[in-house]
């Protein structure tokens, strides 16, 4: 049986007529920048999270590097991260000037660890930068108890987290704001390259409208900040609309799927995903780890169903991130999960039986391989 792990052709199966229409809408208006789709898609994700203010731009690396460039984090400041993220949450920090400082993981949420956080302040400590991965938040409340202890800045990575929360409050409602990608591979995916910034902030909210747009003010040529050119396309925008009334179906579509693997997986010798207490859980990643993950996942392949490891090396092991760092065995959990872990194929377009296939594959390979 052919298990996909991603499958944008469905999706867009799925929703061929209203795609078609809301694009073909777009173009016939000839509003194609900054236009009605992307004002109400702002306001739209915004509502979902209950925050005040969303601001939609080109991708969610700009979404995190405008917003650090809107709260001042720049040359001689320090920002506590995770080294297990995708690449952008690093690479940001690093563009402004600032200096990463890797803090380790937790397996359960796979997020920073707050225990560890502490240890790691410096005079220079500007921000904390937690990443909220696979679809969960991190623990969250007790890093914004540290941010606010110490008066440090608190920014969220939820590239990964749209409909992310922990007892109702939802990512963005912690820090001075957070940055979603809509990647096409995300739960709300665009048709290309999207993102969105919100924030509960005014000033925070004034500065990224400024630098999305080359750093203009109100007034049109006038310029109050070095900026960028990163909006959002009006047709990505009408895209992630008619996407947008999908994603409760597509979400407990996810949530079903997740449920089967955590009953058939139940007992064998891996670590299943934990949902933290408080948190719903979106699954974008069905993560597991085990210390025959790449055996694992040939099998898997041999039988047809896909699987992908994210993240395969952790961030302080790359060369433009070496100095970063502290070297081999100084981030322990990280090092270990980037080597365990294996994400199996849960997107809401896959059925009931192909999760059955996977999960009856992992079983045999657990228990019969050697």
């Amino acid at each position: 049986m052919r298990v996909p792990f991603y499958d944008i052709k469905a999706q867009y199966d799925d929703l061929a007529s209203s795609m078609s229409e809301a694009v073909q809408s777009v173009l016939s208006s000839g509003v194609y920048v900054l236009g009605p789709n992307h004002n109400q898609l702002e306001r739209e994700i915004a509502d979902r999270h209950g925050i005040t203010h969303g601001i939609g731009v080109a991708n969610g690396t700009d979404a995190l590097r405008i917003l650090m460039d809107a709260v001042g984090i720049g040359e001689g400041d320090e920002v506590i991260t995770p080294a297990f993220t995708f690449v952008a949450s690093v690479e940001t920090v690093v563009q402004t000037g600032a200096t990463p400082v890797f803090v380790d993981i937790e397996t359960e949420s796979f997020g920073i660890d707050p225990a560890k956080i502490e240890a790691a302040i410096t005079s220079r400590t500007k921000a904390i930068l937690p990443v909220h991965l696979f679809g969960q938040l991190c623990r969250i409340d007790e890093i914004k108890a540290i941010a606010d202890r110490h008066g440090l800045l608190l920014l969220e990575d939820g590239a990964q987290a749209l409909d992310s929360h922990c007892n109702g409050k939802f990512a963005g409602q912690y820090g001075l704001g957070c940055g979603f990608s809509f990647y096409v591979t995300k739960n709300l995916g665009a048709a290309g390259d999207a993102g969105m910034i919100i924030t509960n902030h005014d000033e925070v909210n004034e500065q990224c409208r400024s630098m999305r747009i080359h750093g203009m003010g109100r007034e049109r040529y006038y310029y109050d900040h070095l900026g960028y050119t990163s909006r959002l396309d009006e047709i990505q925008a009408a895209v992630l609309r008619v996407k947008l009334q999908k994603l409760d179906a597509w979400n407990t579509q996810r949530q079903k799927l997740a449920e089967i693997y955590l009953r058939e997986l139940a007992d064998l010798p891996l670590t299943l995903p934990t949902v933290l207490n408080g948190n719903n859980h979106t699954w974008h990643q069905f993560s597991i780890l085990t210390d025959r993950r790449d055996d694992l996942q040939a099998f898997l392949k041999a039988r047809g169903a896909d699987s992908m490891i994210y993240y395969p090396v952790p961030i302080h092991f790359h060369s433009p991130y070496l100095k970063y760092g502290n070297g081999k065995g100084s981030l322990p959990v990280t090092e270990q999960v980037c080597e365990q872990i294996l994400n199996l194929p849960i997107q809401p377009h896959l059925s009931e039986d192909q999760i059955h296939h996977v999960a009856r594959s992992v079983q045999e390979f657990l228990t019969t391989q050697s």
